[in-house]
């Protein structure tokens, strides 16, 4: 963590995300906006992103939208319910901002009856896809949303899928963690592509 404080204005979101910053909440007596930049960061390099013939099968039976329901998948990754949630009000109104102006972005999978089974958020500069929070209600919908999500960056010539930490589901389909040196060393090449 680098700091506390500041606001989640949209300038301010923006210049972060530019530096390798990201926000979230600090659970404290009162939780308080931290700002963070781990070492190690987590990525998911898209050329070792492994999708296992399984998940390839269960992507046939979703459809995949992007931008149609921002403000539903960012709340529900917010859902008080879900364990170590951190994503409040204030966080949901700064990003559905930042989605009016074209920085933040939703891939949403949806079943075939039309209901949202998952999906993911995160934001957009230049080469970086910064993921912020991912969700399903159905099995492997959020791992159908990353897929998904990896073949839109390869197709655009993106560079840097940003996963901020390293967790234990992310490493099976290809993430690594890599030093703060080498993640801005990433972020830089991403952000001139």
């Amino acid at each position: 963590m680098l700091g506390v404080g500041c606001d989640l204005e949209p300038g301010t979101l923006v210049a972060a995300y530019h530096r390798g910053i990201f926000p979230m909440i600090v659970e404290t007596p009162e939780p308080l906006l931290g700002w963070w930049s781990p070492d190690p960061r987590g990525i998911l390099p898209l050329e070792t992103f492994r999708a296992t013939k399984s998940l390839k099968q269960s992507a046939k039976r979703f459809e995949i939208r992007v931008d149609t329901c921002f403000e539903r998948v960012i709340r529900a990754c917010a859902n008080p319910a879900r364990p170590k949630g951190w994503i409040t009000e204030e966080f949901v109104d700064a990003y559905v901002r930042l989605y009016a102006m074209g920085w933040a972005h939703s891939v949403e999978v949806f079943d075939r009856k039309g209901v949202l089974a998952g999906g993911l958020y995160g934001v957009k500069v230049a080469g970086l896809f910064a993921g912020e929070s991912m969700f399903f209600h159905q099995r492997d919908a959020s791992k159908v949303a990353l897929l998904a999500l990896v073949d839109l960056m390869r197709t655009s010539k993106m560079t840097l899928l940003d996963i901020q930490w390293l967790t234990e589901h992310l490493a099976t389909l290809g993430a690594v963690e890599v030093s703060r040196k080498r993640y801005l060393e990433l972020l830089d090449s991403a952000l001139r592509s």
